[in-house]
């Protein structure tokens, strides 16, 4: 496993306007010069954290989706971000793509809907977590509200075998800065306790609901410790380099998984 390069865009969003957001992440992905094995992007990062999901959502082969292929295959880097989604039955997602450069794709839904912005009555939640394979590493990707629920997170043993079901948690978000400390504080938990690369990727700027939002993304080791300088408040297109026999060491000389309790509520898809 070599080590994995990770670029997270932290940026203010076009309230509920689509065409101006996608030239906006257009322009910021021009700024990635260097070579990044995945960019990540924020929660419903075409509109903003809207429950406008009819009006809104994307069907089959959206807008959205395909300038996430076109800039997957234009950067030689797997994308990631969430966008409003329907499907034929009249539902709606909070749906994050993991898309690659060869413009084959894997989705997410959101698990945990936020029901303090009756989230829950405007979108239907995920059933399965995904985990997914990038340069031989094992990374979990997750959404916002996701976040505060540890039991979703736990990074089980896989069956049979001393290995955790992932390396490294990408959590994409719309948190706002009133609730900034417990972002910050469950992104490190999570870290410690799954013995897991973090990455935490959130908007700032204000949204249409009058709510601000500091960003406050960071990349974390498997001990919570930071590993960027990340501004809260400020937009920012940064890469971090994970270390694949750092996480290893770590894992050897400290293996607290070993004696982790069966979770069996966690409904998984490993691809």
């Amino acid at each position: 496993m070599q080590d994995l390069r990770i670029t997270v865009i932290q940026t203010s969003l076009f309230w509920e306007d689509r065409k101006r957001n996608v030239e906006h992440f257009s322009a910021l992905l021009n700024q990635v010069n260097a070579p990044t094995d995945l960019i990540v992007l924020p929660e419903m990062f075409t509109t903003g954290f809207t429950m406008k999901a009819s009006e809104l959502a994307e069907y089959q082969d959206g807008e959205g989706l395909r300038k996430m292929k076109e800039w997957a295959s234009t950067k030689n880097a797997v994308i990631t971000g969430s966008i409003i989604t329907g499907d034929n039955e009249g539902r709606y997602f909070n749906r994050l793509y993991w898309v690659r450069p060869d413009g084959t794709y894997e989705t997410y839904d959101k698990r945990h809907l936020f029901r303090m912005a009756n989230e829950h009555a405007s979108y239907s939640g995920g059933e399965k977590r995904l985990v997914v394979s990038l340069n031989g590493w094992r990374i979990c990707p997750l959404i916002c509200y996701d976040l505060r629920f540890p039991v979703w997170c736990r990074n089980r043993r896989l069956d049979g075998a001393n290995e955790s079901a992932y390396d490294v948690m990408v959590c994409i978000a719309n948190w706002p800065e009133r609730r900034s400390f417990a972002w910050k504080s469950l992104l490190i938990a999570r870290s410690i306790e799954n013995q897991a690369y973090v990455i935490g990727v959130n908007r700032i700027g204000m949204d249409g609901n009058d709510i601000n939002y500091s960003g406050d993304s960071i990349a974390l080791d498997p001990q919570g410790r930071s590993l960027t300088a990340i501004p809260s408040g400020k937009e920012a297109v940064a890469t971090v380099i994970l270390s694949a026999s750092e996480l290893e060491e770590y894992r050897k000389a400290f293996p607290v998984h070993l004696d982790a309790d069966a979770v069996s509520v966690i409904t998984q898809q490993t691809v």
